[in-house]
């Protein structure tokens, strides 16, 4: 062991989650240590797409660094929804109910570049890159890290522990259950041209072997495409040409051709989940806490609101009280809500539509038809997709 290092709050991760919380303390005067995995700069050529709510942008327009994103980020004006085989549709539209956008699509890099930038400026961050958390200890009077470093291991103490890191590295971590559910699907991703412009329109359109979703990035679309894992691995075979062939006869004609096919990647799709997400000294936030499917886009914003409702927390707590017992149950009552009601709801709709029994189809064309049709079950549900439990 090298040497014993001390801070207020160590976050373990400096993904997009973990960044927002550590802005988010940047005026409470706490010190603030980071481990991140990856070397410093390796997550800005990440093309991955990100699908931010409109909570999520209010939540970086106040760490000052939506300014910087929005030449990137392309607004989701309209959400179209439908089901395969079916007439019954539903739109909703950022006009109807008071929003510049329902929300915006923008690759993780970009985001991870802009964060970065903000957190080089704060004078009481450190970041430690390539830093990999091995096990944490919270049984006395802080927590106590361990991770590898430079090739030698090194131990930090620090009144909160914050894991950040999408449960990459930490597997089990103490008087915390985690609860797995496998889907039996994988999502394929990828980016695709279309012959007719989106718009900024974004379609989800749930089949009987999952849903299927267009999100319109730039000038192209960013694709999940849910299928069997079979299927899935099948699809990232094709050459290109009958990739899009099979997209074509799959989503339908609405957006004309499929012209081009961007690297395509999948990965299994489960529904995963940490109870509680505290324990002595200790929070777990993000995907880390909560992995859910990403049929309506949930997971991600609600780890960006774990990490602002956390930053809120600990900025109204005694420096004394960081990571105490009272400290740790005011945040895990608070969140409550807002991450069981995104996991029952994308649950929920996973399980509605990702089926074929028989009878069951057209009822759902009819609750499609019949929420284009009620103006307070569309404000319901943009306010749960923009702001969470307290929309």
């Amino acid at each position: 062991m090298l040497m014993q290092q001390d801070a207020d709050i160590l976050i373990v991760g400096g993904g997009p989650v973990g960044a927002t919380l550590a802005l988010a303390l940047r005026d409470t005067g706490h010190a603030v240590t980071m481990l991140e995995a990856r070397e410093q700069g390796a997550s800005s050529q990440d093309q991955r797409a990100l699908a931010l709510s409109y909570g999520s942008r209010l939540i970086l327009e106040r760490l000052g660094v939506w300014s910087e994103l929005a030449a990137t980020a392309t607004p989701i004006e309209t959400i179209h929804i439908s089901q395969r085989g079916s007439f019954g549709r539903s739109l909703l539209k950022a006009a109807e109910h008071n929003q510049p956008a329902l929300g915006y699509v923008l690759s993780y890099g970009a985001l991870s570049t802009v964060l970065n930038r903000a957190l080089a400026d704060m004078s009481n961050l450190r970041v430690v890159y390539g830093a990999q958390a091995t096990a944490i200890d919270g049984t006395g009077d802080s927590a106590k890290v361990m991770f590898e470093h430079a090739g030698g291991t090194t131990a930090l103490s620090a009144s909160l522990a914050v894991v950040a890191d999408g449960g990459r590295s930490l597997e089990d971590l103490p008087g915390l259950q985690r609860h797995n559910r496998d889907y039996g699907h994988a999502a394929l991703v990828t980016k695709v041209e279309c012959e007719l412009a989106h718009g900024n329109i974004a379609y989800e359109r749930f089949t009987p072997a999952g849903p299927v979703a267009l999100l319109p990035n730039g000038k192209a679309f960013s694709l999940v495409w849910t299928a069997t894992p079979e299927i899935a691995q099948q699809l990232c075979d094709l050459d290109e040409a009958e990739f899009l062939q099979r997209l074509h006869g799959h989503f339908g004609d609405r957006l004309g051709r499929f012209l081009s096919v961007g690297k395509r990647m999948t990965f299994p799709l489960k529904l995963s989940y940490l109870s509680p997400v505290t324990s002595p000294r200790l929070v777990v936030i993000g995907n880390a806490a909560q992995t859910m499917h990403p049929v309506a886009g949930q997971g991600f914003n609600i780890g960006l609101r774990d990490a602002w409702e956390l930053a809120d927390i600990v900025g109204s707590t005694a420096p004394e009280k960081i990571g105490s017992d009272a400290m740790l149950k005011s945040y895990q009552q608070g969140r409550q809500a807002d991450t069981k009601g995104g996991i029952l709801f994308t649950d929920f709709l996973v399980r509605l539509f990702s089926n074929d029994i028989g009878g069951l189809s057209a009822l759902r064309a009819a609750g499609l038809g019949l929420l284009d049709l009620l103006p307070p079950a569309k404000r319901l549900l943009v306010g749960k997709m923009s702001f969470g439990a307290r929309g």
